[in-house]
């Protein structure tokens, strides 16, 4: 149980709209859930074909585990549906910028487009701190959508986690 309570509620678009605003606003929700099982708020939903192919949020503290982030999960889970390991023609839209190892995964599994809601100048590497889609002999190369979608409603998501979390020590 979170020390703190989510005081944010879950999104629930239209299914008529399947653009980045819905897919970003399932992502939110993973947020959310993510948030209410003491995680740091980040989704993340993989788009194939206007399907949900993979859905997952951070995990780190409940599994030990610091791999287990939202991307990465949801691209696990992606390939295990799809039977491949490259995502080809997927997008991820994810709550907040990439990490270095998230980037990396991204681009090792091969998806076409990642449309993120927050970007990260400290630790994001798909424009923030750096740029691995930038380098010049990275065999893959993604499409971005860099902020803008649900951008504010996912910084204050997790400035709010933060800010209860300092308010708890």
């Amino acid at each position: 149980m979170p020390s703190s309570p989510c005081p944010f509620e879950k999104r629930f678009p239209s299914q008529l709209a399947r653009d980045d605003e819905f897919f970003m606003a399932l992502a939110y929700n993973q947020a959310v859930d993510a948030w209410r099982a003491d995680e740091t708020p980040v989704g993340c939903v993989i788009e194939l074909g206007g399907e949900i192919v993979g859905a997952a949020h951070n995990t780190v503290e409940g599994a030990k585990d610091p791999t287990a982030h939202a991307e990465v999960l949801a691209i696990t889970q992606a390939a295990a549906k799809l039977g491949d390991w490259r995502l080809t023609g997927a997008t991820v839209f994810v709550t907040k910028e990439p990490c270095p190892m998230c980037s990396g995964a991204l681009l090792m599994s091969r998806v076409k487009r990642v449309c993120y809601a927050v970007p990260d100048p400290k630790m994001g590497c798909l424009g923030g701190a750096t740029n691995l889609n930038d380098l010049p002999r990275v065999n893959h190369h993604v499409e971005l959508t860099a902020g803008g979608v649900l951008e504010a409603e996912c910084r204050e998501l997790l400035q709010e986690f933060f800010r209860a979390k300092r308010r708890e020590d």
